[in-house]
C-alpha cells in the first residue's frame, strides 16, 4: 500500500511561535522518493543491513535525517549525557531491527505535494541547496582543521528544515513568501516571514530542535545568535553561499560572501573564491 498523502494543508498562518511549534512537533514529515524506495529494498534484506549501509541512505536526505535524530533523541532518558551527533551513531544506538519496526513505509514528498507542483519545485530547490550548503560547510571545516566536521556538515544540511516543513504543510503560505521576494528583492527574508507566517523560521528551527532534544552542539551551531564563533560562522556562511549561488555565480551578494569566507579561512578572497568553486565542482 502506498503512503497516504497529507490530511490538509495549512491555508492560514497560525497565531504565534508557540502554536507553530506545537503543530510541527508531531506533524508527519515526508521524505525523498529515492529514500523511501531504498529503505524498502533494505528492509527486504534486513539481516544483511548494517548501520553504515542504512546510514548512507538516510544521510543523503535531510528530512529523513531529521526524523531519525528526533526519534532517537526522544528515546533518551531525561538528563542523559549521551547524545548522538550523526546518523550512523543514531542507528547504532537504536539498532537495525528497531529502526525498521519504528519506521515503516515512508510517505514521499512527491505523493504529499502531488497537487502542488510549484511547492514541489520549491522544496526540490531547497533540498538541492541544503546538499550544497553541507558540502561547503564540510569543506570549510576540513580546511580549518575543526574537530567537529561531521556535526558542522549536519548543521548546514538541516539548517533550513523549518522552511522544508513549511513547503510540505503550508505550501500556499510559503509560495506567498517567495512571490513577495521576487516582486521586491530588497525585502528582508525575516520581515516577509513575520508578515506571512507571524514568525521567523529561524526561531521555529531553534524551538523544534530544542523540543525534539537534538544534540546540544547541533542546536548551538545553528543558532545565529552565536554568529561570533567560528563554528557558527562556518555553518552560516556555507548556507548563505549556497543560497546566493543557487541560480549561478552572478549574484551581487557573492563578493561579500567570499570576503567573509576568506576571513573565516584566514586567506585572501581570490584564494577563497577558487576554493569554493572547487568544492562546488565536487558536488556536481
Amino acid at each position: 500500500m502506498a503512503p497516504v498523502a497529507h490530511a490538509a494543508y495549512l491555508m492560514l498562518p497560525l497565531r504565534d511561535l508557540e502554536t507553530w511549534t506545537r503543530y510541527f512537533h508531531t506533524a508527519e514529515i515526508p521524505v525523498l522518493s529515492s529514500t523511501s524506495k531504498a529503505l524498502e529494498l533494505l528492509r527486504a534484506d534486513e539481516d544483511n543491513v548494517d548501520a553504515n549501509t542504512l546510514g548512507e541512505v538516510i544521510d543523503s536526505d535531510p528530512l529523513m535525517t531529521l526524523k531519525l535524530m528526533a526519534h532517537v533523541a526522544a528515546k533518551r532518558r531525561p538528563g542523559s549525557v549521551t547524545q548522538t551527533e550523526s546518523v550512523t551513531t543514531s542507528l547504532v544506538m537504536m539498532g537495525i531491527s528497531p529502526f525498521f519496526s519504528n519506521f515503516g513505509l515512508q510517505p514521499t514528498i512527491n505523493t504529499w505535494l502531488s497537487d502542488q507542483p510549484q511547492a514541489l519545485r520549491g522544496l526540490g530547490s531547497l533540498l538541492r541547496r541544503a546538499e550544497r550548503a553541507a558540502h561547503f560547510a564540510h569543506g570549510f571545516a576540513v580546511h580549518r582543521g575543526d574537530t567537529d566536521v561531521g556535526v558542522i556538515r549536519l548543521a548546514a544540511f538541516l539548517y533550513d528544515f523549518a522552511e522544508m516543513l513549511m513547503w510540505c504543510h503550508a505550501p500556499t503560505l510559503q509560495l506567498a513568501i517567495v512571490q513577495a521576494q521576487r516582486a521586491d528583492a530588497t525585502l528582508r527574508t525575516a520581515n516577509v516571514q513575520r508578515s506571512v507566517l507571524n514568525i521567523e523560521l529561524d526561531d521555529l528551527r531553534q524551538n523544534l530542535m530544542k523540543l525534539w532534544r537534538l544534540p546540544e552542539l547541533l542546536v548551538r551551531i545553528t543558532d545565529n545568535r552565536h554568529a561570533d564563533t567560528a563554528i557558527v560562522r562556518n555553518v552560516v556562511l556555507a548556507v548563505r553561499l549556497a543560497r546566493h549561488t543557487a541560480k549561478g555565480w552572478d549574484n551581487p551578494a557573492i563578493p561579500d560572501d567570499v570576503d567573509d569566507i576568506a576571513k573565516l579561512l584566514n586567506t585572501v578572497p581570490r584564494v577563497a573564491l577558487a576554493f569554493v568553486h572547487k568544492i562546488d565542482q565536487s558536488v556536481l
